[in-house]
């Protein structure tokens, strides 16, 4: 009987719904399951999330980490890569990246660590705290991953990663699952809502800070404000603390019937293609994954001037860029696409085609397979 297929330990802060678990769940679904095995170690748990994995089984553990200075999850981690004799660890982002020191004291032959974003605390990536951990792990870290070329000069320039240890790899997407609208707009079950719309603006994301939604409702509202015929819908999908905040502002402007925040959903395809134009006003990103969603749905593109999204949004060929938390700027552009549909169509067909050339999950996992494949050249005696 031939042996089972080297196994790929995952170390992250928590497994739940997001941009970089949404990429773990597709590169785990085409990454050949002959070729690799794989486990996601959690540090604080995960979530339902994880059923999205189809193509292969994957294990997942919680490390029960506590909130504050809990150490313990290290010792925790280092007993069960004993027990689970990984050929490879993969970290994610900074709060998995101390697992790198356990995995060296552990002898892990492979280890690699990749950063997918920033948080709302390093926007900017200048934190000299969290870079003095980056850096030394150096030490530990046999290659390192980017999700975009803004993360990769971070890399090379502030953290001082060697060239040949670094890999910039952008997300692909499930073109297949996120396609066009074909016919009418779908309702959803909420036929009242999108009646007489004629302009649906979209997002879809964690309702956190770091993405700002607080700034698209007031938009929004004075777009609506300027223009209270133009037939504007407000749709985002998605749970967080700034959800309350979102719809208190909508119901104190009286727009209560053209604006909706339904939480979390399961059919982000299906939202997406009842969108006009998708709106992301985050505060800082790395590669988004729901921006590339609504490309593949052949959506125009409106979003903040940040990380790695210039690279995904052209602005003026696929979308248009504003800077960050301008309410007024923000207004504007929605009543510009509002009352264009022919800009709407052009520049969805441009998102599309770009998707198609450049941002696909089989290119993605090929490259990932590359470095995993190094990773475990290197690690064989």
């Amino acid at each position: 009987m031939s042996p089972p297929p080297p196994l790929i330990a995952h170390v992250v802060y928590h497994f739940g719904t997001g941009g970089m678990e949404n990429g773990m769940v597709n590169l785990f679904n085409h990454l050949p399951p002959e070729r690799f095995r794989h486990v996601v170690i959690a540090q604080t748990g995960y979530s339902d999330f994880r059923k999205r994995i189809t193509a292969q089984p994957v294990e997942f553990f919680d490390l029960g980490k506590k909130p504050g200075h809990d150490y313990r999850w290290m010792a925790r981690l280092y007993a069960l890569l004993g027990e689970l004799k990984p050929a490879i660890l993969h970290t994610r982002n900074l709060n998995a990246m101390e697992a790198q020191f356990v995995g060296a004291a552990r002898r892990v032959p492979g280890r690699v660590h990749g950063e997918h974003g920033r948080d709302m605390y390093d926007l900017d990536g200048t934190n000299w705290k969290y870079n003095l951990m980056r850096r030394l792990t150096r030490l530990t870290t046999q290659h390192y991953l980017a999700v975009s070329r803004d993360l990769e000069q971070w890399f090379l320039n502030t953290i001082g990663v060697p060239r040949d240890r670094l890999t910039q790899i952008y997300n692909g997407v499930d073109s297949l699952k996120f396609h066009p609208r074909q016919g009418e707009r779908p309702d959803l079950g909420l036929p009242a809502f999108f009646r007489d719309a004629r302009c649906v603006v979209g997002s879809i994301g964690r309702m956190a800070k770091v993405k700002d939604y607080p700034t698209l409702t007031r938009a929004f509202i004075r777009a609506c404000q300027a223009a209270p015929d133009a037939g504007l819908r407000l749709v985002v999908v998605g749970d967080g603390p700034t959800r309350t905040e979102c719809q208190a502002l909508i119901d104190a402007a009286g727009l209560t019937g053209q604006a909706l925040f339904p939480g979390d959903r399961n059919d982000a395809a299906d939202w997406l293609r009842s969108f006009d134009l998708f709106v992301l006003p985050s505060l800082g990103e790395g590669i988004s994954n729901t921006i590339l969603e609504a490309m593949s749905t052949g959506l125009p593109i409106v979003a903040t001037r940040v990380g790695g999204t210039p690279e995904l949004v052209e602005d003026g060929q696929n979308g248009s860029l504003f800077s960050v938390g301008d309410v007024d700027a923000l207004g504007r552009l929605i009543l510009d696409y509002a009352a264009r549909p022919e800009r709407l169509r052009e520049q969805g067909a441009r998102s599309r085609q770009r998707v198609d050339r450049q941002f696909t999950w089989p290119v993605a996992a090929a490259a990932y397979q590359a470095v995993y494949e190094r990773l475990l050249e290197r690690g064989r005696p």
